[in-house]
């Protein structure tokens, strides 16, 4: 449930469009949370690509619970791709700061899917309320 919780939250900062266009008063907020986005983005990555390995390592779940697996699976590389793309600028100066070829190439990579940004964003949001939801619903023991 934490995961979920938390997936929905790295998605209403990656969709500041969205939320804003339902809660005018939501900017103070979210300019409040800018100067450390890339620090959340950074973190949110590790954590995705965390429970994208654990997905992996337990692989086993697919026959006794696979839709949970699905989902941890699904949540975990959405989280990881919006860490990602709210990251990106931190990442390239701490990982690639004296690597023009590396920044080059993350450049490209992040140009690519940044105007996916709002979709996957949006895709967020559902998947995390889902896991939320799964995490009643299916349990592992």
């Amino acid at each position: 449930m934490i995961n979920g919780i938390m997936l929905v939250l790295l998605s209403i900062i990656a969709v500041p469009s969205l939320v804003l266009s339902k809660k005018p008063n939501a900017k103070e907020l979210l300019e409040k949370i800018e100067p450390y986005q890339g620090w959340i983005g950074l973190i949110f990555c590790i954590l995705g690509v965390w429970g994208i390995i654990t997905s992996i390592l337990n692989l086993g779940w697919l026959t006794t619970a696979p839709i949970w697996w699905i989902t941890l699976a699904a949540g975990s590389l959405v989280q990881a791709t919006l860490g990602f793309m709210l990251g990106s600028g931190l990442m390239n100066k701490l990982f690639m700061g004296k690597n023009p070829e590396a920044q080059k190439k993350a450049a490209e990579l992040r140009s690519k899917i940044a105007p996916k940004q709002g979709k996957l964003g949006i895709l967020g949001i559902a998947v995390g309320a889902w896991m939320i939801i799964a995490s009643f619903l299916f349990t592992i023991s």
